[in-house]
């Protein structure tokens, strides 16, 4: 008798037991179905996570390089672009992003990123721009003339604004080549213009904006967002 109904409840048992194996089969296919970190390849997706907080959703408006601007697409090189994605950029906020450096980014995924940006915002050759500044600059630089030149090329913008560049606490956050590169290629996404400068006959050369530089970088302080020396508690 008790044979008699395994023997009926047997092909019921073994339906049941055949779902089992296909539910748990699916769920290991699902599983399966979820890409890892360093499996994204997509540049729309790897921008928006590691980018787009900084730089913009669209490479402008961003707190940090207007990274769509044509003019800097052209002047940074390939090379120097995954420098600053692989170990970030020295007295700035740019972390690093490469897994050899601390962050979360394979070499083929900030591969991705570079060719990205370029494929997105880069102009058409020819790129060059007849007379314009280089990238990086010589190192060299007179502070004086940087001043002078500041006064009668910048300070139109720059003075008593939002974007008033000399203050202490802005220059502790970014260093040099940041600055030569948003001399050089501008911010076209706040309105600050290029070396050819906004007013017409006036573009910057070379070691214009070496000694721009050198003159802002004298006004960085060591005690950015303190009370510097000589400052009395109460003075205005």
């Amino acid at each position: 008798m008790i044979r008699s109904i395994a023997l009926r409840m047997a092909p019921g048992l073994f339906v049941l037991a055949c779902l089992g194996c296909g539910s748990r089969s699916g769920a290991r296919g699902r599983e399966a179905a979820v890409p890892r970190p360093e499996d994204e390849l997509r540049f729309e997706v790897l921008y928006k996570q590691n980018c787009a907080g900084c730089h913009g959703a669209e490479g402008k408006n961003g707190a940090a390089m207007d990274l769509a601007s044509p003019e800097y697409q052209s002047l940074v090189d390939d090379s120097s672009l995954t420098k600053w994605i692989s170990n970030g950029m020295p007295q700035t906020q740019m972390p690093a992003f490469a897994i050899s450096a601390g962050g979360f980014l394979t070499e083929r995924q900030i591969g991705v990123l570079v060719q990205g940006m370029r494929r997105h915002w880069a102009p058409p050759p020819p790129v060059a721009q007849l007379g314009r500044p280089s990238y990086a600059g010589s190192g060299t630089g007179d502070a004086m003339r940087g001043s002078t030149l500041f006064q009668t090329s910048c300070v139109s913008c720059h003075k008593a604004s939002k974007q008033e560049i000399t203050s202490p606490d802005y220059l502790a956050l970014v260093n040099d080549q940041a600055l030569r590169s948003i001399i050089v290629a501008g911010r076209p996404d706040i309105g600050q213009p290029d070396w050819r400068n906004d007013k017409p006959g006036t573009p910057l050369r070379d070691q214009d904006v070496s000694d721009i530089v050198h003159y802002l970088a004298s006004l960085r302080t060591s005690t950015p967002g303190q009370p510097y020396p000589g400052h009395r508690e109460g003075a205005e």
